[in-house]
């Protein structure tokens, strides 16, 4: 017998779909709630590194993933001068296999859509627009409606701002990063194969991830500032501006820039939940537990290998119990702490403009997400 029967998802991301998906699958009634009214998550494009996709075939979504999406296996690095030369055409590390792309690019809501029906085939109970009003660390919970009920397990996968996290008393403090970062989902011109960042100019990072056959998001990473006064058509003319900095494949990419409602802005933050993640029945996984600047485009990625680490634990025990909780902190914390730390390093760099080990520090990161979890 497992180590749970029964298990409260809440939070329908990457993380939460992934550990319904793997528990339902292994016998486990699962409950899957998020705030959220329906799948479609908020967002442009959304960028898995082969750690990421190694899960995803795991989870038995791949070929969906291969189908929607754009894989490719080079980086290019561009200067930003009036010609956006090509610095360096670089053979990104195949992290999840040599039978798996290094990188896919997607629409965001397009896996969202893919995980939740997998979840909901492999058994799983997802209800949409669903809150709880509290819970305790033995496992009990109301919800909104109303309604109480006890589970084995409570998996907090609710993102940076977790519910689940503060209704444990839980005082992360999430730091600022100092860099705010506009996206754009739009059409791609044949000029766009793979990613390429510019490093420098007016901006701090300049950058596009193909999503699809016919598609792309875009984005420019700036000084953090207050945004939020700003509408959908003043945001995409400020998003706009501060591409025109940027030339080659972008001088391409500018003139598709012209859907207000698909331009987006967020500030960059940071965490990383000291050990334990659990407090009792009820444990946190995901951005709830770590969260980093997308410098290295490892959230989703770690995400997902947090889902797959517990399933795994919890299937493959017979007790929820202190071994079982260290054998997850021994196998997650330090591993996703490097890669917040990495994150934080780049971003360090280019915040003080100081010209960093960027190749060594990736090559490095690579070799540790390239062992399994």
């Amino acid at each position: 017998m497992p180590a749970v029967r029964n298990v409260l998802v809440i939070g329908a991301g990457a993380a939460g779909t992934a550990t319904a998906i793997l528990l339902a699958e292994g016998g486990v009634s699962v409950d899957l709630v998020d705030i959220k009214p329906d799948a479609g998550a908020v967002g442009s494009g959304i960028t898995l590194q082969g750690n990421a996709l190694r899960v995803l075939r795991r989870l038995g979504v791949w070929d969906q993933v291969r189908a929607e999406g754009y894989g490719f296996d080079t980086l290019g690095l561009r200067a930003p001068d009036p010609h956006g030369t090509l610095i360096a055409e670089l053979t990104d590390h195949r992290t999840g296999g040599p039978d798996l792309p290094a990188t896919v690019g997607m629409y965001r809501p397009a896996l969202a859509r893919i995980l939740t029906d997998r979840a909901v085939a492999a058994g799983a109970k997802v209800s949409y627009a669903t809150t709880c009003t509290s819970l305790d660390p033995d496992g009990g919970v109301t919800f909104a409606d109303g309604s109480t009920a006890r589970y084995d397990l409570i998996v907090g996968a609710d993102g940076v701002r977790s519910w689940t996290r503060d209704a444990l008393g839980i005082d992360l403090g999430t730091r600022p990063v100092g860099m705010g970062i506009w996206r754009a989902f739009t059409p791609r011109p044949a000029s766009v194969t793979r990613t390429d960042l510019y490093y420098g100019g007016p901006s701090y990072i300049a950058g596009y991830c193909p999503t699809g056959a016919d598609s792309l998001y875009a984005y420019v990473v700036e000084e953090a500032q207050d945004r939020s006064a700003l509408g959908p058509e003043e945001s995409l003319a400020v998003m706009r501006g501060l591409a025109e900095a940027y030339h080659g494949p972008w001088d391409d990419i500018r003139p598709l820039l012209t859907d207000p409602s698909r331009v987006n802005y967020t500030r960059f933050e940071s965490h990383v939940l000291p050990a334990p993640w659990n407090r009792g029945r009820a444990v946190l996984i995901g951005d709830a537990a770590h969260t980093c600047p997308p410098t290295l485009a490892q959230g989703a990625a770690q995400a997902l290998e947090d889902a797959a680490v517990l399933a795994e634990l919890l299937l493959g025990a017979d007790r929820l119990d202190d071994t079982l909780w260290q054998a997850f902190t021994d196998r997650r914390y330090e591993r996703a702490r490097t890669v917040v730390d990495a994150s934080l390093q780049l971003a360090r760099w280019l915040l003080d403009r100081e010209r960093g080990d960027v190749p060594g520090l990736m090559a490095r990161i690579a070799h540790l997400v390239s062992e399994p979890a």
